[in-house]
């Protein structure tokens, strides 16, 4: 499974040894989404910490978030299918 969907939010699926050019750029955006992800946990502790956080500062930080852990989940999903 790719780190990404299709036009319709389904996944996406290569069949390959997992050494090809697109199995490669996969792997780049997989470890990108991690890393993203990883930047956004850092970013949210600000406006969580601060009292004075708008709701819209707080509603904008939680699209961010459940973007994040949609991508990270596709992310394990997918690695989760290449272990089976």
């Amino acid at each position: 499974m790719l780190p990404w969907s299709g036009s319709e939010g389904k996944p996406c699926y290569l069949l390959t040894d997992g050494d090809g050019p697109l199995s490669r750029i996969a792997d780049v955006v997989e470890a990108t989404h991690l890393d993203m992800a990883e930047d956004l946990l850092d970013h949210a502790a600000a406006p969580l910490a601060d009292a004075r956080a708008t709701p819209e500062q707080l509603r904008f930080m939680l699209h961010r978030v459940r973007e994040a852990v949609t991508e990270v989940h596709r992310v394990a999903e997918s690695r989760g299918m290449r272990l089976r």
